[in-house]
């Protein structure tokens, strides 16, 4: 449980070139899976009844997941609040978006999900860095005590 919560609570580099390579990270993850969920959200109407659905949950509530991790936890990592917990969703998207619903595609359809995915398993073992929005609330909560 203790591992639990460091990893998820913490904000773990500990240089600032560190967190600064992670927050460019995070700008960079979060602008362009941005746009995969603003496209997603500006075009609802059109994409409800035709998204796929491979979590077998319908076709309007698969795409209101992916709109809200694309999209809700792409804005969460750009300021660094909850940045930990907003790539849990994202992983899973992209998890999602890799082994099922280009599952019997080739490599090249996955690569790009992969990649994701990858990107965003290393900001969740690094966590958001010094420059975050969840670093100057630690510190405030650490100032208290």
């Amino acid at each position: 449980m203790k591992l639990i919560k460091n990893i998820l609570f913490s904000v773990s580099p500990t240089t600032n070139i560190q967190s600064l390579a992670i927050f460019y990270m995070r700008l960079v993850l979060g602008i362009l899976m941005l746009t995969h969920g603003w496209a997603k959200l500006s075009n609802f109407g059109e994409m409800a009844m035709a998204f796929p659905d491979p979590i077998g949950l319908g076709s309007k509530v698969a795409l209101s997941l992916i709109i809200f991790a694309e999209f809700g936890c792409s804005l969460l990592l750009l300021v660094g609040l909850f940045s930990r917990w907003a790539t849990i969703p994202l992983m899973i998207g992209m998890s999602v978006a890799a082994f099922s619903a280009h599952g019997n595609d080739p490599f090249s359809a996955k690569e790009l999900p992969v990649l994701y995915l990858l990107m965003y398993v290393v900001l969740l073992i690094s966590g958001p860095g010094k420059f975050s929005l969840d670093a100057l609330i630690n510190k405030k909560r650490r100032s208290k005590r």
